[in-house]
């Protein structure tokens, strides 16, 4: 399957975006990040237990986003070889 080139740089320029966005809220709302300095008094924070609530949602939004930006990686360009 070819796509334009003009529709090929914004799917995968916004499909990027999500994955670090995904990246960013995956590793802001793990419990892992709250042994470092400026985390290490959130949990008692109302705002980042309701943060913390959507944890294992974010990670569905992050690998959905990889899944897609792979997917349309290689619907566009192929494997290379």
């Amino acid at each position: 399957m070819v796509f334009e080139a003009a529709i090929d740089a914004k799917v995968g320029f916004i499909l990027g975006l999500t994955n670090l966005i995904g990246l960013v809220l995956v590793l802001l709302s793990c419990r892992c990040m709250l042994r470092f300095g400026i985390f290490k008094n959130s949990l008692q924070q109302r705002f980042y237990q309701r943060f913390y609530n959507f944890h294992c949602y974010f990670w569905w939004f992050f690998i959905v986003s990889v899944a897609l930006h792979a997917i349309f990686t290689l619907a566009a360009h192929g494997i290379p070889v």
